[in-house]
């Protein structure tokens, strides 16, 4: 079963996506997932100028080869570029390895370790009296788990709060800038905790993204003073190129930790998971090599007693999320898995088999990964140049957004 092409497609339905598509002599073809958000394009060259002419010819069943391939036949390894370019080609070859044998990913990976994925939703609101009621709407709607982000006085366009129905930070053209005070933060977030307890009671799962944006100390205090509420994570308190920092955050308090959307490899989150600084790994099967390598992470996680709980946005294209359903429902220490809808005129790009319902999510049971990619579609959505916005501090030094 030899690769005898393959094409990139890049559109813009509602938001920019990368899409790889490569094809056998068989006549058999799988998807690979490729967006990096905001170099979208960077992606696209390093697939079609430097990783195609490698493919042609090879023998699409071996899998784990190829990936060796391209991670160590590259020399230069490792990175976001790198590694969203081979979780394409991963990805398209488990595609097209379930389609030749007639069952969905999570058959070819052991089974179903569960009968459906915990998902969660992302509610927010300029003020926590509003966010509560976007929490309510979430409940309302079958939710079992919600992400809730707030509004901070004083701040315009704080992290995690929608302009619409759905948080969608994305947007066209040059990257908006905004202004940001870790101080009036924390003063916001411990009330908005209290009063969704108090709301909702014991039963729902609540989450928080702090999304990098605190010292460890600062996270240590946010963390303990979140205690009371029970989340079920917070997520990214700090930036974690330096894991060590997550030990002085683990001393000072017991709210667990989610960390690992920026994460390409094993050796971004090595540390973390050995000394169990985090409860939840967060790596994704786009930006960490593909649903071979993020196998490889949740093995080494299991044995800590780390979850996974994979980055769900929309800056990954549906069939990303298609390949994140079939590792949750296969993987053992799943935990949960971050959902937010597509656009309309994304589901209509790439019909899919997986569902929602009653705050748990389905890959299906269609071959590979269930999902398809309408090309005439596509092409009424030509790429737009987009970036994700930019936050400074109050006196205007750069800061983590």
């Amino acid at each position: 079963m030899r690769i005898v092409g393959g094409k990139v497609v890049t559109c813009c339905p509602g938001r920019n996506f990368v899409t790889l598509r490569l094809e056998t002599e068989d006549g058999i073809h799988g998807l690979g997932d490729a967006t990096l958000n905001g170099r979208e394009l960077a992606v696209a060259s390093y697939l079609t100028d430097h990783v195609l002419p490698l493919l042609e010819g090879r023998d699409a069943r071996r899998i784990e080869d190829i990936w060796q391939l391209l991670y160590k036949g590259a020399y230069w390894r490792r990175g976001p570029v790198t590694m969203t370019a081979i979780a394409a080609v991963d990805t398209a070859l488990w595609d097209i390895k379930g389609k030749t044998l007639g069952a969905p990913v999570y058959q070819l990976l052991g089974g179903a370790s569960r009968d459906a994925v915990l998902v969660y939703g992302h509610a927010s609101g300029d003020t926590i009296d509003q966010t509560v009621e976007a929490v309510g709407r979430y409940v309302a709607a079958g939710y079992k788990a919600v992400r809730a982000q707030c509004g901070v006085p004083g701040l315009t366009k704080p992290y995690g709060v929608a302009t619409g129905e759905h948080y969608e930070p994305a947007a066209p053209g040059l990257p908006a800038e905004s202004r940001w005070s870790s101080e009036r933060y924390l003063e916001v977030v411990p009330p908005l905790f209290a009063e969704l307890r108090s709301a909702f009671g014991p039963g729902l799962h609540l989450l928080h993204d702090v999304h990098h944006r605190l010292t460890p100390i600062e996270a240590a205090r946010l963390g303990r003073a979140l205690e009371p509420h029970h989340l079920f994570w917070m997520e990214d308190p700090t930036p974690a190129e330096n894991q060590a920092s997550f030990r002085l955050i683990r001393q000072h308090t017991t709210t667990p930790l989610a960390v690992g959307e920026v994460f390409n490899s094993i050796f971004d989150c090595q540390l973390l998971i050995q000394e169990q600084l985090i409860d939840y790994i967060r790596t994704t099967v786009v930006h960490a090599g593909g649903i071979s390598h993020l196998r490889k992470i949740a093995s080494l996680a299991e044995l800590h007693q780390v979850r996974t709980g994979s980055h769900g946005a929309t800056d990954l294209g549906p069939v990303c999320l298609a390949a994140a359903l079939h590792f949750d429902l296969s993987v053992h220490n799943f935990g949960i898995q971050e959902y937010m809808p597509h656009a309309p005129e994304t589901d209509r790009v790439f019909p899919h088999a997986y569902s929602f319902s009653d705050g748990v999510m389905h890959p299906g049971d269609a071959p590979g990964l269930g999902v398809d990619l309408d090309e005439v579609e596509a092409a009424k959505y030509p790429y737009q140049r987009a970036y994700l916005p930019l936050a400074r501090l109050m006196d205007g030094t750069m800061h983590s957004w």
